[in-house]
């Protein structure tokens, strides 16, 4: 089944329902995918993207292989790939010989990164995302890669100037971001000294219901527990439909590599959210702070432009996670930290 609006449930009741519908691919992934010669290997798929945009590539390239790598220490991860048909590689992506070990592949999305526990180890965090990134785009000088960056790079805009565009000079507070401007620079520099194609592709909020944005939100509501207004504004895009326009970057890939910013076209009020997702939880939520003037906010219309709106929309994500949270359904234990505005985390 291809993922259309028409065919989106009014909920999701398990984790097995969850990671199908993620995973479906549209018929515009299945056509762009179609037209990319070769195979696709997705180095860090680890991650809490990864193994959503593995699957779903696999779903829409059947002839394709689907190679994925990492270090592959969440239990029983490896297997669940290789039983979708899915190749893994286990491999330390910071030793270089690891790196010149890996098969050439003509697609590559590179998905490695740290963030969380940054702050408390600078120096691991600039090998991840500044080291490891010069290492791969030179041993994959010949593939086009679509490298996942953040919307983090860019400074803080004022909310009523509908966000960042790629054209917004990088000016991010906190070490993490200045180490995802380094990833970017190494892509770019490689990129120009062999003329490898990409995409660096700066994602803001992806949603799952065992993570994210609204499932922050939504737990804090039902539970009271204080929300900070501060960061007063976001933008999300379901995990699903972020896949989807990494995958078809690979047709949109440009020489030297540039910019490319992926979320949802709403700039939403953290307030209004929380109202939202009491009324659905039966819940009054419990406000603190003033909201700020600038924020982290970015533009989407290039991608809009190239790929489209994303397929499933803002009321079926706040309806799917609110009826998730109710139910106190499986989390990853991973906050994202969305009302930090000091950029350490």
């Amino acid at each position: 089944m291809l993922l259309e609006h028409a065919t989106l449930p009014a909920r999701l009741d398990s984790v097995e329902a969850l990671d199908e519908l993620l995973a479906r691919p549209s018929e515009a992934l299945v056509r762009d995918l179609g037209q990319i010669d070769g195979d696709l290997m997705i180095l860090g798929v680890g991650g809490k993207m990864g193994p959503t945009l593995a699957r779903l590539a696999r779903n829409a390239a059947p002839g394709k292989r689907i190679i994925a790598v990492a270090r592959f220490s969440t239990p029983g991860l490896q297997q669940e790939l290789e039983r979708a048909d899915i190749e893994t590689v286990t491999a330390d992506l910071l030793d270089r010989e690891s790196v010149r070990a890996l098969p050439q592949a003509p697609n590559i999305i590179f998905m490695a990164g740290y963030k969380f526990g940054a702050g408390d180890n600078p120096a691991l965090t600039w090998a991840m995302n500044v080291h490891l990134p010069a290492l791969v785009a030179e041993h994959f000088s010949q593939s086009r890669i679509v490298a996942f960056s953040t919307g983090c790079v860019y400074p803080f805009v004022p909310v009523s100037q509908g966000g960042a565009t790629e054209a917004t000079p990088p000016d991010p507070p906190g070490e993490y971001a200045m180490t995802c401007i380094g990833r970017e620079r190494m892509f770019q520099h490689f990129s120009a000294l062999h003329s490898t194609p990409g995409r660096l592709f700066r994602l803001n909020y992806a949603i799952d219901l065992r993570y994210g944005v609204l499932y922050d939100i939504a737990r804090k509501v039902r539970d009271a527990v204080p929300l900070d207004l501060t960061m007063g504004h976001v933008n999300v895009i379901w995990q699903g439909d972020a896949a989807t326009q990494a995958l078809r970057c690979l047709r949109h890939c440009t020489s030297p590599t540039a910019p490319l910013n992926v979320s949802g076209p709403e700039t939403l009020s953290v307030r209004w959210l929380a109202a939202e997702l009491g009324r659905r939880l039966d819940r009054t939520p419990v406000l603190t702070g003033t909201e700020a003037t600038e924020c982290w906010l970015t533009n989407t219309a290039e991608a809009a432009r190239l790929f489209g709106y994303p397929v499933v929309p803002l009321a079926s994500m706040l309806d799917w996670v609110a009826e998730w949270v109710a139910q106190d359904r499986p989390s990853l234990g991973k906050p994202t930290k969305f009302e930090v505005r000091s950029g350490v985390y």
